[in-house]
């Protein structure tokens, strides 16, 4: 059996006021093209097809087109919900989806409710994200009892995956969720407070009766576990300045056989514009000008001195292609970013401008995380 293992696609990604659509939309049609050309079996699509709970129609747009290119060849598709993700919303897609072929789970499911589903005679359990909060609720309908677990993720993750890998008791036995595995790498660009402490998850969690775990979540594509084979696919494309240029990401063909270890291709594609920050001396920048302006992606400029308007403003007007830029003295860091209109960016981003405007400062990222799960928590509140 041959899986192509993807995630992180996040259509809608806005970045500095620029659409990163159409790159995604590109890589999309670089998935298809290893789908038909590589004879895949089906696809994994292991969380944040979207960048935020409402995106344009073009975003959206997109992914209908990568799934009825799948429909055309054939090729079933799984789909799971990630942190990014409307749950909502695409459990409502889900019946339109299923016309190409394509399964979608925004809501977890336990195994009697379909949690384990069926494809080319492998079962395939599906594992959308799990808030702490939502996690509790899941807990609470498994074993009945809320209180015992509140706030000890871990372990209800842990009891959760059990449940679900024992409806896995076929020759193969697949495994898919957005989640956070210890000790794997960032690749930066991700909200920390779904990555780090309780949102971590020891490897030991997935059982050995799996032949192959496929993650989403972090942008760094990685193997995080050999028993079983666990992976992150990566995102498709470099989605912020904290990932490195040469960060592996992008996509996973997996060949699957009965008895056998998994056989793990990692696709050596660089879809989308590359992303780099420069760090220059006020000094040097008039002799890293032309290094900057023929950059073939976007930039970032970090120049060591005293922040000033005038030259900030001639940098935007100049470098077509440039984001950021901020200004770092010895004890005080002044951030410089392009103004970009509030309708151009989600809500997080436009509370990160509204910190700047407001007290001439960063707002931390632990903050700004803050604010998405509030955000979040309160927006699926108010669908309720």
């Amino acid at each position: 059996m041959r899986i192509l293992h993807t995630a992180d696609w996040h259509l809608g990604k806005v970045l500095k006021g620029r659409e990163r659509t159409p790159e995604i939309q590109q890589a999309l049609q670089g998935l298809l093209g290893l789908v038909r050309s590589e004879r895949i079996d089906l696809v994994l699509v292991a969380g944040d097809l979207f960048d935020r709970s409402v995106v344009s129609t073009e975003a959206e747009a997109a992914a209908f087109e990568f799934f009825m290119g799948l429909r055309e060849l054939k090729v079933p598709a799984l789909v799971i919900a990630g942190n990014h993700d409307s749950r909502e919303r695409l459990e409502a897609l889900s019946p339109l989806l299923s016309l190409t072929g394509a399964t979608v789970f925004g809501n977890m499911r336990f195994v009697e409710e379909g949690g384990v589903a069926r494809s080319n005679g492998a079962k395939v359990a599906l594992l959308p994200f799990l808030s702490e909060r939502r996690l509790v609720k899941a807990h609470h309908l498994l074993n009945g009892d809320t209180a015992q677990w509140k706030g000890i993720y871990s372990e209800g993750m842990r009891q959760i995956i059990a449940h679900l890998a024992q409806g896995c008791d076929a020759d193969i036995n697949l495994f898919m969720a957005h989640l956070t595995v210890e000790g794997a790498r960032l690749g930066g660009g991700e909200f920390t407070f779904y990555t780090t402490n309780s949102y971590a998850l020891p490897a030991a969690h997935f059982p050995l009766n799996l032949s192959y775990v496929a993650l989403g979540h972090l942008h760094r594509q990685q193997q995080v576990s050999e028993a079983p084979e666990t992976w992150y696919a990566g995102s498709l494309i470099q989605l912020d300045f904290g990932e490195s240029e040469d960060s592996p990401r992008g996509a996973l063909i997996v060949e699957v056989e009965p008895g056998l270890r998994p056989r793990v291709h990692e696709v050596k594609e660089h879809w989308g514009k590359p992303l780099k920050t420069f760090r220059v001396s006020r000094e040097s920048l008039d002799r890293r000008w032309n290094e900057i302006r023929d950059f073939p992606g976007y930039s970032k400029v970090v120049i060591e001195g005293k922040g000033n308007p005038a030259l900030r403003e001639r940098m935007f007007k100049e470098l077509p292609d440039l984001l950021e830029v901020e200004f770092h003295t010895a004890d005080v860091q002044e951030a410089g970013p392009a103004v970009v209109a509030v309708e151009n960016l989600d809500w997080v981003e436009a509370y990160a401008q509204y910190r700047r405007e407001a007290t001439a400062s960063e707002a931390s990222p632990e903050l700004l995380d803050a604010f998405r799960q509030i955000y979040e928590e309160v927006h699926a509140a108010s669908k309720q």
